[in-house]
């Protein structure tokens, strides 16, 4: 672990430098979870491990007692890209100034990192606490996230267990810490479009039927067609295409098909029925050999009062003395497999100006106020459950 200044000691950077040092590309682990559940272990929690096919998630428990409160976050991170672009290696957690550098110190091991340190000083102070608190940590939150929190969820349902309160460490904030609370997060709807045509030679276009030439007017009236107007808890309705890929590398050759991938990010107004509906309408209107792929939709969700957001937002203007923000906009989040039981969901965590980027960082001072945030949380909510 590099450092280029010595900070002052601060538990939280150190087990946020120990996770970041674990090379944990989704969805591998690489040993994350195993520190945690030392921890977690050492402080009175029961720990699980829910492996599910190449994915390793971690179910811990402190109490047997309503409420249930859960951290949730993951250990794996997104893959680095080129390396030569990083100042720093990626896994070798370096301190620069302020920052802590590495991937995964913003999204999400330090917010991770945080909760832990924040937990340790709750149950050491409370030991005797009213309710249950539990930690959800999986590896396949970055990838396809179909065997991790989903399947933890699934898991506890037949268990019997329901969690009340859920906060997410995701990197929510934007210009200072706690500045912004996600009480909810947009659906998402995926689509992979193929327009089919005739492969042929550009000379000859009335022997081929060129699909990139079929595609361009159906295509942009998708990208012009206002889908909502979104409400006053969620932006309007957006689409975004990420992919198209057509041609054989050849300069005089007509393809035969065109492929492009789209996204709809979509607020309460509408559904993926309707945007499906739309869509097909669309091309129906144009002379176009069409196929289209839907991948199943990860739905809104929203909390929008109660006990949880009132007590992020109490500790956050005790902590750092500003009064927070809601916001729906933004990814998807695991929050959308957890909210659905009705669970009470808020994310919470640090600046997120550095996620997914090479150089990804953490302003050290952040993770121990988060630490903070976190703790005053906890406090709040036992604190309120034992007086009801």
């Amino acid at each position: 672990m590099t450092n280029a200044t010595k900070p002052p000691h601060s538990p939280t950077l150190a087990l946020a430098q120990q996770l970041i040092a674990c090379p944990s590309i989704t969805p591998d682990d690489a040993g994350c979870q195993a520190i945690l559940a030392e921890r977690l272990k050492k402080i009175g929690f029961t720990i699980q491990a829910l492996p599910f096919g190449d994915v390793q998630n971690l179910w811990a428990i402190r109490g047997t007692e309503s409420p249930l409160f859960v951290f949730a976050g993951h250990t794996d991170v997104v893959p680095t890209g080129n390396l030569n672009d990083w100042e720093t290696p990626p896994f070798t957690p370096t301190i620069r100034g302020e920052y802590l550098h590495g991937r995964g110190a913003a999204d999400m091991k330090g917010g991770v990192a945080a909760m832990i340190t924040a937990c340790e000083r709750f149950v050491e102070q409370n030991p005797n606490h009213p309710g249950s608190i539990a930690f959800l940590i999986t590896s396949d939150e970055e990838g396809v996230a179909t065997h991790g929190t989903a399947k933890v969820m699934e898991y506890l349902k037949t268990q019997g267990i329901h969690i009340d309160y859920c906060v997410i460490g995701e990197p929510a904030s934007q210009h200072s810490v706690g500045d912004i609370l996600k009480n909810g997060r947009r659906g998402s709807l995926n689509c992979t479009l193929k327009i089919l045509g005739k492969q042929g030679h550009v000379a000859h276009p009335h022997k081929a039927d060129n699909p990139i030439h079929r595609a361009l007017v159906p295509l942009a009236e998708l990208v012009n067609t206002p889908w909502d107007s979104g409400n006053e808890d969620f932006p309007p309705t957006r689409l975004q295409i990420s992919n198209i890929n057509s041609g054989t590398g050849a300069m005089n050759v007509i393809p035969g098909s065109l492929e492009c991938q789209f996204n709809f990010r979509f607020s309460t107004e509408t559904s993926p029925e309707a945007l499906m509906a739309r869509v097909q309408e669309i091309f129906n209107a144009h002379e176009v050999q069409y196929e289209l792929d839907w991948k199943p939709p990860g739905y809104p969700f929203l909390t929008k009062s109660g006990k949880l957001l009132a007590a992020c937002t109490q500790a956050v203007q005790e902590t750092v003395k500003l009064k927070p923000q809601l916001s729906t906009d933004g990814g998807t989040s695991d929050g959308r497999f957890i909210a659905p039981t009705g669970t009470e969901v808020i994310e919470l965590g640090p600046c997120n100006a550095t996620i997914h980027c090479v150089n990804e960082s953490v302003k050290i001072s952040d993770l121990d106020t988060l630490s903070q945030i976190y703790e005053r949380v906890l406090g709040l909510i036992f604190t309120t459950s034992s007086r009801t």
